[in-house]
């Protein structure tokens, strides 16, 4: 039986897929820089083989899983087309991998991740489910009915994917390194659109989804009236927010859901949309929704002292207004403190005013230096760009975090997808 080795094991969706492999007892092992990464921790806890980068990992029996980050010129890689092993690029395999099940693929530029964690929480309370969730988290079921799994539109990848259903959150532009323009995006989902098998759910309220064409039925979701799948009368609370859902106008149930903002609103509507679709019982759907936990990165937060601190994966101008959106409903007292690190030079510069726009809606601002990427280490513009942009922001350093101390009951919100965890880390060693 052969073993796989992933390379790159500590990427997001490489480790939920070990996961899922190890849980189905396949044999599994990868490899990985050194340094400590969050998606590590799954993997240790099953007992996961990770080894360093390294070709002599490279041996006769493998089939190696080989992640989108790195090139054909790896080491690893290199050795294994030597040595005439089976290659297979983390979305090629997950495409191949997903046919044995009612796959349900969760797509769109922004909302994927908490998306995917909800509906697998909830559909895994009616039926087995497997599913693969963008952060590092995965669950492998050996007779699943289900399989749920994030599916990323960063270089069309997702085009390796013919699920049964399709969620489709929404579509913005970014990954501005590889999408030339709205309309590039538009057509990566447009072409995802035609190789779905059963149905798409998709958000109406979204003026791109409105004009995506399919093969199947197109099921549409959110406040608009025109809307299959609607949320009346909503009621937001420091508690979590209430709401009606009403299909085709007749009222099918009342829902409570533990999160905050419109967004969350949103995804639970397709995930309802979907479960309804699929015949799964409204009480199932009500309880379920309101045991979710949310998923990693994804406004986790904790109180230390008399502030709130919360950690969200926010890296774009719209992640960023709904994550402040949501502080301020849960926290309606409280001053609300942006502490925030841009990803990638390009995406700082493509979307520099509608940074410093979203960054306003916080009472306070703190700026970290950006964070490059392996694509992309150095780029024309600093931070100074986007502080210019801000009334009263501030740098701040890993180094000395301390000033943050000055905001008394106060909400941070650490946000970003480089290592902006560093800097919360800094922060909370000065409180202890």
């Amino acid at each position: 039986m052969t073993v796989y080795h992933f390379v790159g094991i500590k990427g997001t969706g490489m480790s939920a897929l070990a996961q899922i492999l190890h849980d189905m007892n396949y044999e599994v092992q990868g490899s990985d820089i050194e340094n400590k990464v969050f998606t590590q921790n799954a993997l240790e806890a099953r007992n996961i083989k990770i080894l360093p980068f390294a070709k002599e990992n490279i041996k006769e029996g493998l089939t190696i899983i080989a992640g989108n980050a790195f090139p054909d010129t790896h080491p690893e890689i290199e050795e294994a087309l030597n040595l005439g092993l089976p290659v297979i690029r983390y979305h090629r395999f997950l495409g191949e991998f997903m046919q044995m099940y009612t796959s349900v693929g969760i797509t769109g530029v922004h909302g994927k991740t908490s998306t995917t964690g909800l509906l697998s929480h909830v559909i895994r309370g009616a039926e087995p489910t497997s599913f693969l969730i963008g952060d590092g988290t995965g669950n492998g079921i050996p007779n699943s009915k289900y399989f749920a799994f994030e599916a990323c539109e960063y270089r069309r990848h997702f085009l390796s994917y013919k699920p049964d259903y399709a969620i489709m959150t929404n579509i913005d532009f970014d990954h501005p390194d590889y999408f030339t323009n709205l309309e590039d995006v538009f057509s990566a989902f447009q072409e995802m659109a035609l190789q779905v098998k059963k149905c798409i759910i998709a958000c109406g309220d979204d003026e791109q989804l409105q004009q995506i064409h399919a093969k199947v039925p197109v099921v549409y979701y959110g406040f608009g009236d025109e809307n299959d799948f609607q949320a009346r009368n909503v009621v937001k609370s420091t508690d979590g927010t209430s709401f009606d859902v009403f299909v085709r106008n007749t009222f099918y149930a009342s829902f409570k859901i533990t999160t905050y903002g419109d967004h969350s609103v949103l995804n639970a509507l397709s995930v309802i949309a979907l479960c309804h679709y699929e015949g799964i019982a409204v009480e199932i759907i009500q309880q379920r929704l309101q045991t979710f936990e949310g998923v990693k990165r994804r406004f986790n937060e904790k109180r230390v002292g008399n502030q709130i601190i919360i950690d969200d994966y926010a890296h774009h101008p719209t992640e960023i207004n709904a994550t402040i959106d949501a502080a301020r409903q849960k926290y309606p007292d409280r001053d609300i403190v942006a502490v925030f690190q841009p990803h990638t030079f390009t995406r700082t510069q493509s979307f520099l005013e509608e940074f410093a726009e979203s960054l306003r809606k916080a009472d306070y601002v703190y700026l970290c230096d950006i964070f490059g990427s392996a694509r992309e280490n150095v780029g024309k513009l600093s931070i100074e760009s986007l502080l210019e942009k801000i009334d009263n922001s501030h740098l701040i350093d890993e180094k000395d975090t301390s000033v943050l101390k000055k905001h008394e009951r106060a909400v941070l919100v650490f946000m970003g997808a480089g290592d902006i965890q560093k800097y919360q880390e800094a922060y909370e060693k000065v409180l202890a």
